[in-house]
């Protein structure tokens, strides 16, 4: 629900125009687009495996690094949401 609803907030911004999900054996992936065309802008990763070692949410760029991983999905979220500041604020 947390996801969706940032996604919401970032589509009311003119931002993200489209998402995908992909549900895997060991991982779950919700995928943001600027356009349907595009690579995604951002991958948010839920991977149970990883819960006692590096945490299972993370935050994956357009370019396939890691931004952010932690337990807590809203501290995984943070830098979306600074974003989403920056663009209701311009």
């Amino acid at each position: 629900m947390r996801i969706l609803d940032l996604y919401g907030r970032m589509v009311a911004a003119g931002h993200w125009r489209d998402y995908a999900m992909d549900f895997h054996r060991d991982a779950a992936i919700f995928s943001a687009f600027r356009r349907a065309a595009e690579r995604p802008e951002y991958r948010i990763e839920k991977r149970p495996a990883l819960r006692s070692r590096q945490g299972m949410w993370a935050l994956v760029s357009e370019a396939g690094a890691v931004l952010k991983r932690g337990d807590e999905l809203s501290n995984v979220l943070a830098p979306v949401e600074r974003k989403l500041m920056k663009l209701v604020g311009d």
